[in-house]
């Protein structure tokens, strides 16, 4: 017997449809499959117009004197449902696309370090760099090994690719501390491929992990800008110009140029010590990434 009004299950179906959307694209393991249970169990008493926990302490929300939603109540429903759906879907799998990349360029960061100074044959750098990679990438590889993001959920090779590269790291700790740091370059250099390699299968553009990057970087300098301090911009300009090289390394078109001439921009207002000049110029190269990533991020 039913005993849920119109609006009741309205709102269960949206709830199940969020709970679904998070299950599916943000957890794994024991959490995924209990929210995954409460959302069907949200979905089965919409769909039912029954719930047995009202029938149990005696309330209902069907009431006789209930006013219906009428159609501009249903079709606003319908519109939030499919709305939630499409949006919710698309919104998850880009900020998880982009988490991942965040997660990827930080270990990543701990690993060309590692991999620089064993080609530089300068050994405390090397081990300390190194000892970051282990720690970085035992993080990312725990994470990820049972967590997949939407974008590379069909990748069966991900896990081994994960596994082989942890292998890697692992085999070239003797050369690093203390065997031949050419060799221990060497070793490191063969996780290259199977970075891109992952990133190729799953239609990941080196660009938008180029762009993640440089966006972390890029926040650095908006923050004295925005305060109008000229000199702290000045001293992260180089940090900012060099995770922007390597966008240009991977795309130099009109849109790119354009972050470039107002980071560029940015830097020579603060030379001139035009401080009231800095937040518009720092609105400016916001935007202007921000309509390269969202396109092509």
């Amino acid at each position: 017997m039913r005993n849920m009004s119109t609006l009741d299950r309205i709102i269960r179906l949206v709830i199940s449809l969020a709970l679904f959307q998070l299950a599916y694209f943000w957890l794994a393991g024991g959490l995924q499959i209990v929210i995954f249970v409460v959302g069907i169990i949200a979905l089965g008493t919409a769909a039912l117009g029954s719930c047995p926990l009202y029938r149990l302490i005696g309330i209902r929300t069907d009431r006789a004197d209930a006013r219906p939603l009428g159609r501009v109540g249903i079709l606003a429903s319908a519109l939030l449902v499919i709305g939630l759906l499409v949006g919710g879907s698309y919104a998850s799998d880009f900020f998880t696309r982009k988490r991942f990349i965040e997660d990827f360029n930080a270990m990543n960061t701990s690993y060309k370090q590692a991999l620089f100074y064993t080609g530089q044959n300068d050994r405390v750098q090397a081990i300390a760099n190194y000892d970051h990679l282990v720690v970085a990438y035992a993080g990312f590889q725990a994470k990820y090994i049972s967590y997949h993001p939407y974008a590379i959920k069909g990748d069966a090779q991900f896990a081994g690719d994960l596994a082989d590269v942890a292998q890697t790291i692992v085999s070239t700790s003797t050369n690093v501390h203390t065997g031949d740091l050419t060799l221990a370059h060497k070793q490191l250099e063969t996780i290259r491929p199977v970075f891109q390699d992952i990133f190729k299968r799953n239609d990941f553009s080196m660009l938008s992990i180029t762009l993640v990057d440089f966006h972390d970087a890029m926040e650095l300098i908006l923050d004295p800008a925005n305060a109008k301090n000229p000199q702290q911009v000045i001293a992260i300009y180089p940090q900012v110009s060099e995770k922007l090289h390597a966008v240009e390394a991977e795309v130099n078109d009109a849109e790119i140029q354009a972050i470039r001439a107002n980071l560029d921009g940015l830097l020579s207002l603060a030379q001139h010590d035009a401080a009231d000049g800095l937040p518009a110029k720092a609105g400016e190269l916001k935007s202007s990434f921000v309509k390269v990533y969202l396109v092509r991020g």
